[in-house]
């Protein structure tokens, strides 16, 4: 997937070899080609586009921004101020922002084209992109197979090349499982390391945003770029910013690098062709220098448990404002201001956004508060204690992503528990607020569908982990083009 590199097309730009209307030009016929199978996008900014990428070529390229022409998408849980901000929601349809979420103004100043808005589950709530109010998505490589989610249209736009990047959400795994269902590289920062000012809130203290590209250099460059601190947002880090993509170039080997591999993450519970392909991949992580070391994270068996009772409890705040009084749709049959309450969110929220408000109200409840939520949230500091103590034993963690590879669109739908089980090898980071990379591994031998590996990392470490991922990228398997584009 190298033709739909950040880096190369950016330096091809700057050189003036391309254009930047003929990069926009490509990834638009794309689009029109490959969007009807796979229904990636909720809207598309073409005319916005054009006329940003004439006026580009006109001006020449600009050495000072580092993003200079090159169309990106953004997950429609990210306000933008020219395209509708949908989070995938009925209860949004009608919601064009007045302003762009901070990492957006960002993108546009280091001169990148927002170019379209990607599908997702409603309100960041489930795995599959099957909870969008608004259309189905289907997996680039298989169109009978879901992309995973909730980002599953920015990886299925990725990997289709609709766009050469894409900026999505992870609130309990939703950048990195999609990322490896699609097999692309998607990177879920620290907690803090990129601002959520415009990021529509699912679960407060777990919502991250973050690149998904085709290799770690992109995801780097883009990281570059959205990182920082931000007063619009209290719970930004006040810290540098290291410069990811530069320092790509400092390390060649992982000689001197030692990579845990949790007890609890290896242990069993994978399909075999995901845990073929992942040890397969511990190998070449050994064979490029890094020392495994086998650790313990003791706890991580209560972490979907005790995920789901935190993001309900703030889901059941934070979706509260969904009232039918400021904005978004309203039934306006009611008579009083209840029945337009109840009529309002029953009409316009999907079925699993209301499960996970009723659940996330019930655990805050009197009664339940302490039985529930704050033995969660003691269970949390415990997960995030275990990633303290492994990581005086190593430098990153290594792990699955995901058990199985992407399953059949209508597989899983019907039965939320095994929907939330998937997220056990991906929730406990969130509850800890730490960083953690999907890179593409190879291809399952019984579905020929991609399987991920997930590199984690103490707070504030995605330099090294980007670095990582880089060198290891050469002794992984490179992923021919997606299948379904084929046909």
């Amino acid at each position: 997937m190298k033709e739909n590199s950040i880096c190369a097309t950016r330096d091809l730009i700057q050189k003036k070899r391309i254009k930047v209307s003929e990069v926009l030009n490509n990834c638009l016929e794309i689009i029109s080609r490959t969007e009807p199978k796979i229904g990636a996008l909720l809207s598309v900014q073409e005319e916005q586009s054009r006329t940003l990428a004439m006026e580009m070529d006109r001006k020449g390229p600009d050495s000072e921004k580092p993003l200079w022409g090159i169309p990106l998408t953004i997950k429609d849980v990210i306000c933008t101020k020219d395209a509708p901000t949908t989070c995938g929601s009925r209860i949004l349809g009608n919601f064009t922002p007045c302003y762009d979420a901070t990492l957006v103004s960002r993108l546009r100043r280091a001169g990148a084209i927002i170019l379209g808005k990607t599908n997702m589950d409603e309100f960041a709530m489930g795995s599959s992109t099957e909870n969008s109010a608004m259309q189905q998505t289907r997996n680039p490589w298989d169109l009978t197979r879901v992309p995973g989610g909730s980002s599953g249209g920015s990886a299925a736009s990725t990997a289709a090349g609709q766009a050469l990047g894409s900026i999505g959400t992870d609130t309990g795994g939703s950048i990195r499982q999609p990322a490896s269902f699609c097999g692309v590289t998607g990177l879920k920062p620290t907690y803090g390391r990129v601002s959520r000012f415009g990021l529509v809130a699912f679960g407060s203290s777990l919502d991250q945003a973050g690149p998904i590209a085709c290799n770690a250099a992109d995801c780097a460059a883009l990281l570059n770029v959205i990182s920082g601190h931000d007063p619009l947002d209290s719970t930004s880090a006040d810290l540098p910013v290291p410069d990811y993509a530069g320092s790509l170039a400092l390390r060649n080997d992982l000689k001197g690098l030692k990579v845990g591999l949790p007890e609890q993450y290896w242990e069993g519970g994978m399909s075999p062709e995901v845990d073929s392909v992942c040890r397969a991949a511990l190998e070449q992580i050994r064979s490029a220098g890094a020392e495994t070391v086998q650790v313990q994270l003791p706890h991580s068996p209560h972490a979907v448990a005790a995920y789901y009772i935190i993001a309900m409890a703030e889901a059941s705040s934070n979706l509260a404002r969904y009232d039918g009084v400021r904005y978004g749709v309203r039934d306006d049959t009611a008579r009083e201001l209840p029945d337009m309450y109840c009529k309002t969110r029953s009409l316009a929220l999907g079925e699993e956004v209301q499960r996970r408000i009723m659940i996330g109200t019930y655990v805050l409840s009197a009664g339940y508060y302490d039985a529930y939520y704050k033995k969660a949230a003691q269970v949390r500091r415990l997960i995030y204690h275990d990633f303290v103590q492994a990581f005086d034993a190593c430098h990153l963690l290594c792990s699955p992503v995901v058990p199985f590879t992407a399953f059949h669109l209508g597989e899983k739908i019907e039965d939320p528990l095994q929907m939330y089980l998937m997220d056990i090898f991906t929730a406990s980071l969130n509850l800890a607020g730490l960083p953690g990379m999907t890179i593409p591994a190879g291809l399952g031998r019984e579905t020929g569908m991609p399987v991920g590996i997930q590199l984690m990392g103490p707070a504030f470490s995605e330099k090294l982990i980007l670095q990582t991922a880089h060198v290891l990228e050469p002794y992984l398997p490179s992923l021919p083009r997606p299948a379904a584009l084929n046909e």
